[in-house]
């Protein structure tokens, strides 16, 4: 006790602050202690929740990524379809545009022959026509002269069959 004088302590203070220390404690713990842990619970179980979200989120995340991975590609290779596909469209419309230009051409050219044949008969047909009506004022301007009229008629009209015959 010596020492506990030579430091200044009271005992009975000192008896009194331990149990003023331990009411404080008891009271404490029976009021606050709870209150802060459960605050502290609280708080813990929040940080969980919020990290358990934070990982769903990453993980639907990641899905949506692979889903739109998907879907893109899916995408890519639809155009591509639609690429190829218009491509064959595109010479398959050549070519049936290529052949209808051909047949068409063929058409003009066969009409265009027909047309030079048909005005080639006609020039030569009115040719011939000319021709036979030159040779007969011919012979009727030759003959008039050496026969008469009657002999004139029989020559005219024979020359006018040797003609129509070579036709």
């Amino acid at each position: 006790m010596e020492i506990v004088k030579e430091f200044g302590l009271n005992p009975y203070l000192l008896a009194a602050q331990i149990v003023n220390f331990l009411i404080i404690l008891y009271i404490l713990k029976k009021l606050l202690y709870k209150s802060v842990l459960d605050m502290l619970k609280k708080r813990s179980d929040s940080i969980k929740e919020g990290i358990k979200q934070a990982e769903e989120g990453r993980l639907t995340l990641e899905k949506a990524l692979e889903e739109e991975k998907k879907i893109l590609k899916k995408a890519q290779d639809q155009s591509r379809k639609i690429v190829d596909d218009a491509n064959t469209q595109a010479v398959s419309i050549s070519k049936e545009i290529e052949e209808n230009s051909r047949k068409q051409a063929e058409k003009i050219l066969e009409e265009a022959k027909r047309q030079i044949e048909q005005e080639a008969k006609d020039t030569e047909r009115r040719l011939s026509e000319n021709v036979t009506n030159l040779s007969i004022e011919l012979i009727k301007k030759s003959v008039g002269e050496l026969f008469g009229e009657r002999e004139q008629k029989q020559l005219i009209e024979k020359a006018a069959k040797q003609l129509s015959k070579k036709k």
